[in-house]
This record gives structure tokens, sequence and C-alpha cells, in this order.
């Protein structure tokens, strides 16, 4: 564990262009990456126009639009544990590009349908193919990075958050056309994105990575399912609260600023550019300064430390001018991005470390669960919840935060604990 985290800090000082070089995986792992860039992009146009474009061109209302929305991530919860089952039995390489030609399809169904019932089903294809390919590039990096896997993962969070930016740049020219045939290139941006990606998938050793059961792994009846593992359900839960940050960042921050403080209106896309700079230069130096299980666990209690920050910040944040709401708030989106940063890495490694290595891409399904069921609840909570509560919520939402991060860190540790008694067992037994 020591020599890996030397070279990880090794690794971090490169800087984030020679690491995207030489990448845990190596060729594989470069492709898996550029197919991560190439993705995203088109994710990032879609989710800037797609609200735009089913007002104005499929001509949703909004209780129409917000009912289509909440039905698509309510069926992108099933995506990760579909994903994580697959990929037991089946060839990474394979269900990604399914996936990526699914989400092909679907996009392009999109041009053609104009009926409210029928977009239903076709954007909950996009949700659960969304999700399960973020599952399977998890699972990817366990089976091609192996022990770098938080190297790789924090070069995927820098890369995926530089596509969205580029992503929503290229949206922005889209709708500032704003006619019918800018808002149809727009969605052909995102389905030519699936399509390059899932050609660049099929480039991957197809050998490689595959299951462990297709290389003579663990497989017998005593193999254990993460729906029966009431410890790592346990976990899982924990970390839907621990994957609220992004509500606070995109609903909570915006409409705090617009109905609590007199901070200009102006400033709500700034919350966005700092966030984006901010991960895409400091995932690689966090990764590789909260290193393995051990700082995974260091990070849990640092995510709830500047959580907690953030929304004092945020709850302070009207009590004076414009000037002082908007360095307040400035402040609480750098802290609140921080504690993304803490998040990403104490989610990642300890999904991994605590799921069994035989059974660890259907653990690894359940644990993707988490941010999807968050991006569901979290809206509501942070407005209907929070919010409403005025400036005594957020205080104490934060304190919520940091006593789950508690509980989440002594649940983990007493895991990790107990994992690492047996295995010494067996080695004095061998």
């Amino acid at each position: 564990m020591r020599g890996l985290t030397v070279r990880m800090r090794d690794g971090s000082k490169d800087g984030l262009v020679r690491q995207l070089r030489r990448p845990p995986g190596g060729r594989d792992g470069r492709l898996m990456l550029l197919g991560t860039f190439v993705d995203r992009t088109g994710t990032g146009v879609w989710a800037a126009a797609s609200v735009l474009y089913f007002t104005f061109v499929t001509g949703l209302d909004g209780a129409q639009l917000g009912l289509l929305l909440g039905v698509s991530g309510i069926a992108g919860v099933a995506g990760s544990p579909l994903a994580g089952r697959l990929a037991a039995h089946l060839p990474v390489r394979t269900l990604l590009t399914g996936c990526h030609l699914l989400r092909l399809v679907a996009a392009c169904s999109l041009l053609e349908l104009d009926d409210y019932a029928a977009l239903f089903p076709v954007v909950a294809l996009l949700s659960i193919g969304d999700r399960a390919a973020k599952t399977l590039e998890m699972v990817f990096a366990t089976e091609a990075a192996g022990e770098r896997r938080g190297v790789y993962q924090a070069l995927s969070r820098s890369v995926a958050n530089a596509a969205y930016g580029l992503g929503a740049g290229l949206a922005a020219i889209g709708l500032a056309i704003g006619t019918h045939t800018a808002y149809q290139a727009l969605i052909l941006v995102n389905a030519l994105s699936f399509l390059a990606a899932a050609l660049l998938t099929l480039r991957v050793n197809s050998t490689a990575h595959r299951p462990k059961s297709h290389q003579g792994g663990i497989n017998s009846p005593t193999t254990t399912t993460p729906w029966r593992d009431r410890g790592y359900l346990l976990f899982v839960l924990l970390d839907v609260p621990m994957n609220l940050d992004d509500a606070i960042l995109a609903v909570g921050l915006p409409l705090w600023l617009v109905h609590r403080t007199n901070a200009p209106h102006t400033l709500i896309p700034a919350f966005l550019v700092v966030n984006t700079a901010m991960v895409v230069l400091l995932q690689l130096r966090v990764t590789a300064r909260f290193d393995g299980p051990a700082g995974a666990l260091r990070a849990v209690t640092r995510y709830g430390l500047l959580t907690t920050v953030s929304c004092a910040l945020i709850a302070v944040s009207g009590a004076g001018g414009a000037w002082f709401a908007a360095v307040a708030l400035l402040a609480a989106t750098v802290a609140v991005t921080l504690a993304e940063l803490m998040r990403s890495v104490c989610s990642w490694e300890l999904a991994v470390s605590l799921a069994p290595e035989h059974t660890r891409p259907a653990y690894l399904g359940v644990a993707g669960m988490s941010p999807s069921v968050a991006r569901c609840v979290g809206p509501p909570v942070i407005t209907a919840g929070v919010m409403a509560a005025g400036p005594l919520g957020w205080l104490g939402f934060a304190a919520g935060i940091a006593g789950l991060a508690v509980a989440q860190r002594r649940l983990c540790t007493s895991r990790l604990g107990r994992r690492a008694a047996v295995t010494r067992e067996g080695l004095a037994v061998g």
C-alpha cells in the first residue's frame, strides 16, 4: 500500500495531460477515456438543450415535462444493477457497446416522435443506458486499471467534466440559433457521440477484460449476492445523501440566489464554470492524496465537513448586500465542489473495496444506484425541505449530512477491518 501511494503521488506530479497519455490500462485505457470524452460531450449537449427541446419543439407544458423527466430519472435507477448483473457473465466491451447503440437508437427516435406517451419509453431507455454505461465504465476500471483504479477514475472524471463543458458550449450555439433545424442538429450531435463511443469501445481488446467467471474465478453455490449483503446495502443507502452535493450545486445555489439574496443573476453560470474547472484541475491531485481504502475513509469525513461549510455559507448569504451574497455563494460553490471531489474518491473506492472480488461487477451495479436515487430525490429535498425552512434548513441539512458521513465511515471501517482479519486468518492457515 505504501508503494502504491508513492507511485500515485509521483504520477500526480506528471500532470493531467501526461497521465492521459499514459493512463492505467495502457492502450485500452486511452480508448475508453476517449470514448468517455466523446460520450459526455454529446450528453452535455443534450443536458443543456433537452428542456428547451421538449418545450419548444415537442410542445410539452411544465407539468408534462416534469412527469417525463421524473419517470426518466426513476427508470435510470434500474440501469446500474442491471449492468452489474450482466457484467458478471458477459464481457464489458460487448455490454458497453450495446449501451451506446441502445442510446443511439433512442436518441434518433426523438427526431420522429411528437406523441407524448411515446416519449416515455424512449427517454427512459436513454436514462437506463446512461446509468448502465457509467456502471460498466466502473467495472472496466477495476479490471483494466487494477490497483491504479483510483487514478483511472480521477482521469475519467476530469475528462468527463471537460466534455460536459464542451457539450454545453456546443448546445449554446444551437440554442442561440433557436430554429427547429438547430434543435434537431443538437440531437444528432448527441446521437453521433454514442456511435463514435461505440466504435472506440469496439477497438478495446475483446479478451483482456472478461468477467471472473469466464476466467476460472470463483463461481460456487456460496457466491454472495449484494441484495442479501445487509452491510453493503447499508453502505449504498448511506451513500445516497453523500451524492446530494449535485443538488446543492445545480438546484440549491441558483434558486437561493434568485429568491433569498440580492446577488446578480448573471452569477449563476459562474457556479458551473468554477465547479467544472476545479474538477478538471484538481481531481487527480485529490485522488492521489486520498489513495486507497484508508484515504477513502478520511475523504468521507472531509465530505461531511466541506458540505457543512458550504451549507453554512449559503445560509448566511442573504444576511448582507449583493456583494456579500455573491462572495458567500461563490465560496459555497468552492466548498461544495471540494466536497464533490471527496465524494468521488470515497464513494468509488469504498464501493470497490467493500465488494467481494469474485462478485464485484454485481456489487458495483448496486452501488451505482446511489447517484441515480440522489438525482431523483435531491431536487425535492432541497426545494421542498431545506429551502422552505430558510437558513435554519441549510444548517439542519448540513448537520444531517455530517452525521451520516460519520456513520458511513464507522460502518466501512468495521467492514474493512473484518475483511482484513479474515484475510490474515486465511494467510495464517495457508
